[in-house]
Order: C-alpha cells, then sequence, then structure tokens
C-alpha cells in the first residue's frame, strides 16, 4: 500500500548557524488479519486468537556525487508514533553493499537458517518453546557482494543477544560483556539448472560469556512447479564459564518440497528434525504443512506445524495460522 511520498525538512539552528537537511519518504504499509491457535503440553493460552497486522513503513534513496546509493527504511511500531527498526544501506555499485540495522540484521548466516521451499511459514513457526533452528538476528553491519555468480553475505554484531547458550536467561559474569557475533553465507546458483547450492558459517556470542558456533549446508533444485530442498544446520554450544556442564552440539535436518498447482495456488510440507549429544536427550522434531491462494490483491494463506521433543525434552506443541493479506 503506497499512500503518498512526503517530504521531510529537519532544522537545527541557534543564534550562531542554522541548518537545514531535506529528503523524500515513502510511506508503505498493507493490511491482513489472522486467526492463530496454539496447543500442546509446551503451548500458552493466548486471550485474542484474531488479530490485524499494524506494519507501517517509511523509505527512501538518494544518488551521491561519486554514483553510489544510499538508502534508509523505517518501520513503524503499532501506533505510528515512532521507529521500531531503522537501517541504512549504501550501494557501492560492483564494491558491493553494506547496511546497519538497529534491530534486524539479517545478513550473514542468520539469512540462511532455513532455505528449504515453502508456500508460506517456515514449519518453525507457531511452535512454542526454544525451538532448535539456527543463528539468531541481531543489531549490527551487514556487507553482501556478488562473485564469480556467488552471493556472499557477512554480518558482523556487537549486542546480539543476551540469552545462555541453551536458550535459558542467565546471570553474566559481565552483564556489559554480551560478546560479539559474526558469520558468513554463501548462495551459489549452479547456471540454469535449477540448481542453488548454499553455505555459511559463523560464531553468536551469548549473554553468559559463551559462544555458539554454527555451519550450514544445504541445497535446492526446481523442475517445472516443483521445489525440493535439503539442508544441514550444525550448532556446537560452547559450555558456560566456571561450571563443570559439558558442551552439547545440536544438528538440525530440514527437507522441503513445494508445489505451484497454478499461479495463484502453492502447497508445501516440511520436516525439521534435531540431534543432541546431550545424554539422555530427545530428539525434536517439528512436521508442517503451508498453502497459499492468491485471488487479484488478496491471499489466503494457512499452516499448521505439529511438533514434538522441542528443545530435546519431552514436550509437545501445535501452531495453526490462517492469515488474509490486502495488497492496496
Amino acid at each position: 500500500m503506497n499512500i503518498k511520498k512526503i517530504g521531510l525538512t529537519a532544522l537545527a539552528g541557534s543564534l550562531v548557524a542554522s541548518t537545514a537537511i531535506a529528503g523524500e519518504l515513502t510511506i508503505s504499509g498493507g493490511a491482513s488479519i489472522a486467526y492463530k491457535d496454539v496447543s500442546g503440553t509446551l503451548a500458552v493460552d493466548a486471550t485474542n486468537r484474531v488479530a490485524m497486522d499494524q506494519e507501517i513503513s517509511a523509505a527512501g534513496s538518494a544518488e551521491l556525487d561519486n554514483g553510489m546509493t544510499i538508502s534508509v527504511s523505517h518501520a513503524l511500531d503499532a501506533t505510528g508514533s515512532a521507529s521500531a527498526t531503522s537501517s541504512l544501506t549504501l550501494d557501492m555499485g560492483d564494491m558491493g553493499t553494506i547496511a546497519y540495522s538497529d534491530a534486524s540484521i539479517g545478513g550473514g548466516l542468520n539469512a540462511l537458517d532455513d532455505i528449504t521451499p515453502t508456500a508460506w511459514e517456515e514449519v518453525t513457526d507457531g511452535v512454542t518453546g526454544n525451538v532448535q533452528a539456527g543463528m539468531g538476528n541481531g543489531s549490527g553491519f551487514a556487507y553482501s557482494n556478488t562473485v564469480a555468480g556467488a552471493a556472499i553475505s557477512i554480518q558482523y554484531s556487537e549486542n546480539f543477544t543476551a540469552t545462555g547458550s541453551d536458550g535459558s536467561t542467565v546471570t553474566a559474569n559481565n552483564s556489559n560483556s554480551l560478546g560479539t557475533s559474526h558469520s558468513i553465507g554463501i548462495t551459489y546458483p549452479v547456471g540454469d539448472s535449477g540448481l542453488t547450492i548454499y553455505g555459511g558459517m559463523g560464531t553468536e556470542g551469548q549473554g553468559d560469556e559463551t559462544e555458539i558456533d554454527h555451519d550450514t549446508i544445504g541445497l535446492k533444485y526446481a523442475f517445472g512447479p516443483v521445489t525440493v530442498g535439503y539442508q544441514v544446520n550444525d550448532e556446537d554450544n560452547s559450555a558456560a564459564v566456571n561450571t563443570v556442564a559439558a558442551d552439547e552440539d545440536l544438528e538440525t535436518t530440514i527437507i522441503g518440497i513445494s508445489f505451484m498447482v497454478n499461479d495463484d495456488l502453492s502447497i508445501s510440507y516440511g520436516h525439521h528434525e534435531t540431534e543432541s549429544t546431550t545424554t539422555g536427550a530427545l530428539d525434536q522434531e517439528i512436521d508442517g504443512v503451508s498453502i497459499a491462494y492468491s485471488m487479484g490483491g488478496m491471499t489466503l494463506s494457512v499452516y499448521n506445524h505439529d511438533g514434538e521433543n522441542i528443545s530435546n525434552v519431552t514436550g509437545t506443541s501445535e501452531g495453526t495460522e490462517i492469515n488474509l493479506a490486502f495488497a492496496f
């Protein structure tokens, strides 16, 4: 929904000097209403199962004298009175693109947490609990470029997460030392074969001064209306400082297949399984189906995701969502 362009002028002045900076931002957004239900031993009773999306964003760009392009984006909060997420991007042409986000950088390995095809959401969405998935997100810098046909993305963040290596809340030895996080992700399409190969590795700093080492490798193959994907994510969680706890290794295998019935209707199935080296740990398993159907400016999307042994311990969670979105 593109409402209109607004000219913004910021003035800063005193009795000594005055400076004016003018720019043009485009306000955009959308409208959607959704019904969501969760069940199982890990389910949290949601009092408001029906809700509307309240996203509004403002974006603008300008070309610099050296030919580079600078762009800014602000995602507004529900009231529209403040910016919830902001990003600044510098496009340097053949030298690549560098971006900063104050909340969700999304570069590096984070962009490759699940590359398998789906008609709508990933199979972990809507499943309650500490779902073992991929490298987390946070504020920071991301650099991207294309080299010899491969898309490369590098991410760096100084304040990635304040949780422990197992996802729990911890008392850090140094509350101001949350660690740094960095990763690289590579996407390589193999000519016109329909095959795309993915890979990456990174280190995620934790609030208890431990680290999680990540790596992933996967592929996606499209032939006609069918797309299949396979991926393996590895996590090496180091033990907390000044404890005798053992390190924990996690290996997540993801399989997905999607089918375009026609230009308007698509369906998909996904399977997500995580094994832990912790003695006595159960295998976390999640299965899900998604359907998306478009009718002009309206899209109806549905998913049902069912998880067992979330966080590799006994527990079940099932999530179902029906979403009706409108484009203007």
